[in-house]
């Protein structure tokens, strides 16, 4: 179970990074051509810049990828993930679902209950 709540994470990550690159090439060219040190500034008039930025390489998704390979080395090696991983990837799952609809945020509720699922079959036994 822990596998495959590893896969799904990293699989949502990069998916997330490629078609956010895909998405916002225009902005990511912009921070090349004007050179990458504070190409995006946080003042709100940032624009695109800033959604750019925010939505691909300062989101979530890259702790996500290396959250998701943590698990899944850990599950090669019987290494049990504890519950509280999973309650705490439940919540963050949902309330980003619950707050962006439609979004895929719904998708990470099945690796978050394969993590609880996993560390309660390692309790019993």
């Amino acid at each position: 179970m822990l596998r495959w709540a590893g896969a799904i994470m990293v699989v949502l990550g990069a998916g997330h990074l490629v078609i956010l690159t895909a998405l916002s090439w225009d902005a990511i060219a912009r921070w090349v051509e004007q050179g990458l040190w504070a190409a995006v500034p946080l003042a709100e008039s940032a624009g695109s810049d800033a959604v750019a930025f925010w939505a691909g390489a300062g989101s979530f998704a890259a702790p996500m990828i290396v959250l998701g390979c943590l698990i899944w080395h850990l599950a090669g090696r019987g290494v049990a993930v504890p519950a509280w991983v999973g309650w705490g990837l439940l919540a963050w799952w949902t309330l980003g679902g619950v707050l962006l609809v439609p979004s895929p945020f719904f998708v990470g509720v099945v690796p978050s209950v394969l993590i609880v699922l996993a560390a309660r079959r390692q309790a019993l036994r």
